[in-house]
């Protein structure tokens, strides 16, 4: 069976870069299609040594960043790749439309849905580029068009997956169409295993929060910093900035004595890092899934989420972790010194992690192969 894969683009690497990386290890022969590449990226490092295909608007599209503004391309970015000889194409989506592409009528195509594009439903976005007026302006008329191309593109799939109930309903009211829940793959087994050999070398739970993220305003980090400060709580911020340097910049001017902004880890020393927490963040409003809750507890690290999103779908309020449910700095203090306060079974922070292992994943992504 000849599989091809396509994603949006290979430049940060986040929670969607996480779950075609676990594909391309289930079909090693698989090229990848994407819109561009940036050598040097975090995300090109990891795929750096697979066959990876660009599209002819590849240049166009980093240079000077343009990939943003030039959004409206997508049609003939997805349309301009040939999947002849393919038996299956996996395409991962979310804000770029890769489900646009065009495949021939005896190839099967499987969109995993991580989104619909947020900025034309008026979902948050990582940065928010509708405080800017030309921005904006500009934004509205090419949107208009992207939204309708982005309802076309969606029926092009033979199957569309979601990664979670969220996205699932979103699915449904913008597209009109049924989708299979497929959790993202989270490396469940290999965090318990590394946390189990740090309790045998008698580690012991550090007096520090947790939040891992990208570096920008919407995922709630601004408000985590001031009730950090209010509390005088130490907060550690692992993660690289997206977009612009000014959003990582605005962050930092909030930034008190018991606030540190850690940048990237790698995998080893990211699992430390929820190991020793003494709690785990979840800010975002409406985060599509969350991957990060999940290793968190995996870790054995409860979570402090806002009750928004797919947090719902990952913690057992009282039992994994706690909610809090106003969106707003007060709501935010209130629980965090409740939180503070409260104990977690480990067992059950690791047991509602396992149902979102890697080798869930993999197993219904190859149930759907056979025909």
């Amino acid at each position: 069976m000849k599989i091809a894969l396509v994603h949006d683009y290979l430049v940060e690497y986040g929670g969607a870069e996480r779950v075609l990386q676990t594909l391309a290890a289930m079909f090693p022969e698989a090229p990848i299609y994407t819109a561009f590449t940036i050598k040097g990226s975090t995300a090109w490092k990891q795929f750096q040594n697979r066959q990876i295909i660009e599209s002819s608007l590849a240049p166009i599209l980093k240079w000077h960043k343009l990939y943003s503004p030039l959004r409206f391309l997508a049609p003939w970015i997805w349309e301009g790749f040939d999947f002849s000889g393919f038996d299956v194409v996996i395409s991962s989506a979310s804000w770029y439309i890769t489900k646009g592409i065009i495949v021939p009528p005896e190839c099967k195509h499987i969109c995993y849905v991580h989104t619909p594009p947020r900025y034309l439903y008026g979902l948050p976005t990582a940065i928010e580029w509708q405080r800017y007026p030309l921005v904006k302006l500009y934004a509205k008329l090419i949107n208009n068009f992207l939204h309708r191309y982005d309802y076309l593109a969606a029926q092009r799939p033979d199957v569309l997956l979601a990664n979670s109930k969220n996205v699932q309903e979103r699915i449904k009211k913008y597209y009109k169409r049924e989708s299979q829940i497929i959790y993202p793959p989270i490396k469940v087994e290999e965090i318990i295993a590394q946390n189990k050999e740090l309790t045998e070398k008698n580690l012991r739970k550090e007096n520090y929060y947790l939040i891992v993220s990208r570096v920008v305003g919407a995922k709630g980090i601004d408000m985590a910093i001031e009730a950090a400060n209010k509390l005088k709580i130490n907060l550690k911020i692992v993660g690289e900035t997206a977009g612009l340097r000014w959003e990582e910049a605005k962050l930092k001017k909030l930034q008190g004595s018991t606030v540190e902004f850690v940048g990237r880890v790698e995998d080893e020393k990211l699992w430390q890092y929820y190991s020793k927490a003494k709690g785990f963040l979840a800010l975002a409003s409406d985060e599509d899934f969350g991957m990060t809750v999940v290793e968190s507890q995996a870790a054995g690290t409860p979570v402090l989420a806002y009750y928004g999103g797919g947090y719902k779908e990952t913690v057992i309020d009282g039992k994994t972790g706690l909610f809090f449910y106003d969106y707003n700095l007060e709501s935010l203090i209130k629980a965090w010194k409740q939180f503070d306060q409260m104990k977690f079974d480990i067992n059950n922070l690791t047991e509602n992690a396992k149902k979102f292992d890697e080798k869930v994943f993999v197993a219904n992504i190859k149930k759907l192969l056979v025909y």
